[in-house]
């Protein structure tokens, strides 16, 4: 079947229904990569179809590779080379529909379903059984069916822990409706409360271990089955509809309509509901069908709610996560779950939702199919650019998605090819929050960087095209790069929450994630190749001032210079704009450019203090930029570092983001300068200095996914200090983390607005030296040798 022949069979005839996305898209934006997916799972419910498959992706990756510098060099030989590669990676695909259109959509998947090896599609959901004998007719697979529950479970523990702003509590009146909660590093033991037809209470202990501790015949099915018969309305939704434009009190008795007001001997406020339906026995009166729904609804959520409380004190569990049927997104169900959780806990424990719950039992079928590979003993990301995220709730922002079935259409995970963890020096990895500003809550701050990215886009654009002059078809790319950036910076400025908290550092993955759906992994490539040939020439020259001045000089000459590296960065469209206008832009010019101390935020007298004293164990450095950042501010400060005695680790990216130095550049940057340099040598000889790949591809920083090799040393090493450098790294996001080690947190602000919102203004630095409450450090009255 042709693409226009499936949009045109899958348009409603009905236009009172809203439209779906998942309709009304292209169907190989919906079903991308089918050509080379593997390993389905379909969860069919009364009225959706959620579809799973494994893919694998092949794309473009910058790779480097060192030249031969044994041979004699000529002026303007390169250091190393850069090559595009082809690559394969995994990735996950979750899909949702209405059943209505599952003949189409299985007809449309069958048509380009190429490898033949897939024999078994796993299935879950109360429709499976109904639609087993077409699915088998049509993809020619075997339908597996899997425990409803057990999948629904698996799937929960996998988004969890795989997406980062899974969990969110719903405020219904507050500037933001929803509230990301950031994952708990270690997501167990929770409650899941599914709200089906009935209500299911589970306690989930581990991967593999939960049990069914509760439930009650009173749940969505009570609610629909209920309202009919009051409203006369059969549809699910088109009740829900009803509900949210009726008032309770007009049905439900009040505890003010027994006693006239509160009654304050029991703490029992007057707008209390004392008895549900409470009025509808008064003679000939008539009661509207919103009032009657409404009425309904607060009925069966306060008694769900009840049921979840006492469960939770039961096991004693603060953490309990809603879904099922009588959830899927919906407003007005997530805040009478809300408001009656926090009634009977008095605000102890909070309601909690999950921004992909309707693909749960679709994911844990998925798994289930997929265990020979072990799936989860990866870790995976969500592809900002293959996902549609969480839609708005609001009727007055978009009045149609409202009868929509469902609120999530496309969902695509990523396998990483590294596993990430926890750095251990968190002092409480559970309260830590990597971004310092959440967009969402703060109107002015969004508007205003959504404008910034909206106006980088034609530089980003340009540089991704000239990163392949060799590729006739990359201006095409770039367009559509630009088109879908577009259209997903949009849907943030009318849905902050898409996503979950709306960040800088979000809306920098998101544009990565862009790039490299359009095949420009390392935009800033050869810009970068070109910064590091130039800054390699001033090393030795750097050095030797260095060594040349007082200790307390040289101290504070290694701290500008840093400062004034971290300058440069393509990221900030201050310094960009210098860049490009003025080619002879200079370490100097630079310097010259940084505020006069006091700085913004001055603790360079307490760490110049500390240096006074024993040296530390093991520095853990996560470096910035290339070129000038990483060879005349990061090496000559990690050169003294390694003099006093401590080992460093250097942490870099494991693959580009801007012009950020990545761990394989960075290795042949620092095997260029060991040849030049004993200091360095010597280190790398003795695995005294070492590179550590950080696992990120963002040019911020979440200390809570790492690399888990990058943990490991950390433990192995004893790190006693973490430096944290750049604007992306230090100030949008870690600027509050604490750590339980001493840490440096560096930056030059090169973006006005935020310079002048912090109070200072273009190129302020801050300094920020933190040491651990209780933590002890001796400061000797001696002077440290002059490095050689």
């Amino acid at each position: 079947m042709s693409t226009s022949k499936m949009a045109a069979g899958c348009e409603r005839v009905d236009s009172s229904h809203s439209m779906d996305k998942s309709i009304t898209l292209p169907p190989d934006e919906i079903f991308r990569n089918l050509e080379n997916a593997k390993r389905f799972a379909i969860d069919i419910g009364g009225s959706l179809t959620k579809l799973a498959y494994y893919s694998t992706v092949q794309h473009k990756v910058a790779k480097v590779r060192s030249f031969d510098h044994t041979a004699k060099e000529t002026e303007g030989d390169p250091l190393y080379e850069i090559s595009m590669q082809e690559e394969v990676s995994a990735r996950l695909h979750f899909i949702k529909f209405e059943n209505a259109y599952i003949e189409t959509c299985l007809d449309f998947i069958k048509d380009h379903l190429v490898n033949t090896d897939t024999k078994v599609i796993k299935a879950t959901g109360g429709g499976a059984h109904k639609f087993k004998d077409l699915i088998e007719k049509k993809l020619k697979l075997r339908v597996d069916k899997e425990d409803e529950m057990t999948c629904l479970i698996k799937g929960c523990n996998f988004v969890l822990r795989n997406i980062t702003h899974e969990a969110f509590v719903y405020a219904k009146h507050a500037d933001s409706e929803f509230r990301f909660q950031n994952t708990h590093p270690d997501i167990f033991p929770y409650l899941l409360i599914n709200i089906g037809s009935g209500v299911s209470i589970f306690k989930v202990e581990s991967e593999d271990t939960f049990e069914r501790v509760g439930g009650s015949s009173i749940g969505g099915g009570t609610f629909w089955g209920l309202g009919a018969l009051l409203t006369k309305t059969k549809k699910f939704d088109e009740l829900l509809q009803l509900a949210s434009k009726g008032q309770h009190t007009n049905v439900d008795m009040l505890v003010k309509d027994i006693y006239g007001g509160s009654y304050g001997s029991l703490g029992l406020t007057g707008d209390l509901i004392a008895s549900s339906f409470g009025k509808s026995a008064t003679p000939d009166k008539e009661f509207s069908k919103e009032d009657m729904a409404k009425s309904l609804l607060h009925m069966i959520s306060n008694d769900i709610g009840q049921l979840a409380c006492l469960y939770a004190r039961l096991h004693n569990l603060t953490r309990v996560y809603f879904g099922g049927f009588f959830i899927r997104g919906h407003p007005v169900t997530m805040h009478t779950i809300t408001y009656s959780i926090n009634f009977f806990t008095k605000g102890e424990v909070q309601a909690l939702f999950l921004r992909h719950e309707g693909y749960l039992g679709t994911i844990g079928a998925f798994l289930k199919g997929a265990e020979e590979d072990n799936p989860n003993q990866y870790s995976w990301g969500e592809n900002y650019a293959g996902s549609s995220g969480l839609m708005s709730t609001s009727p007055d922002l978009n009045p149609m998605q409202r009868a929509r079935s469902g609120t999530f259409d496309m969902l695509e995970m990523d396998r990483l090819e590294r596993q990430l963890v926890n750095l251990p020096l968190l002092q409480d990895p559970s309260s830590y929050i990597p971004d310092t500003v959440d967009l969402s809550e703060d109107a002015l701050a969004r508007e205003y960087w959504l404008y910034c990215f909206e106006e980088a886009l034609d530089g980003v654009v340009k540089r991704a095209v000239a990163s392949q002059p060799d590729l006739p078809e990359a201006a095409e790319r770039a367009e559509k790069f630009r088109h879908k950036y577009q259209h997903k910076l949009q849907t943030l400025r009318h849905q902050p929450f898409a996503y979950g908290s709306l960040t800088v550092r979000s809306l920098l993955d998101t544009r990565e994630h862009c790039l490299n759906e359009f095949n420009f992994p390392d935009p800033y490539s050869k810009i970068k190749q070109g910064e590091n040939d130039m800054a390699l020439k001033y090393f030795q020259k750097a050095v030797k001032s260095l060594g040349e001045l007082s200790w307390e000089q040289r101290q504070f000459a290694l701290v500008r210079g840093l400062l004034a590296g971290n300058v440069f960065d393509w990221g900030a469209k201050a310094v960009s704009d210098v860049l490009e206008s003025d080619p002879e832009f200079g370490f100097e010019h630079a310097k010259l450019q940084l505020e006069e101390r006091p700085w913004l935020v001055d603790a360079y007298d307490q760490w110049l203090e500390r240096l006074k004293g024993p040296p530390h164990k093991c520095a853990l450095f996560f470096v910035d930029n290339s070129g000038i950042d990483i060879i005349l501010g990061v090496f000559p400060f990690v050169r003294e570092l390694l003099c006093r005695g401590t080992e460093v680790v250097l942490a870099s990216n494991s693959s580009p983001a801007l012009n950020d130095v990545t761990n394989s550049e960075l290795q042949i940057l620092t095997e260029r300068i060991a040849a030049m340099d004993l200091v360095i040598q010597s280190a790398v000889k003795e695995d005294r200095l070492t590179l550590v790949q950080s696992g990120s591809s963002s040019p911020c920083l979440d200390l809570s996914r790492l690399d888990k090799v990058l943990a490991g040393v950390v433990r192995e090493r004893h790190v006693d200090l973490v430096i944290i450098e750049g604007m992306g790294r230090a100030i949008h996001t870690n600027y509050y983390a604490i750590l339980s080690c001493e840490s440096l947190k560096m930056a030059v602000i090169k973006n006005s607005w935020l310079a002048d919102r912090l109070g200072g203004k273009l190129f302020s630095v801050v300094f920020k030296y933190e040491v651990p409450p209780g933590h002890k450090t001796t400061t000797l009255d001696h002077v440290p040798v002059t490095p050689s």
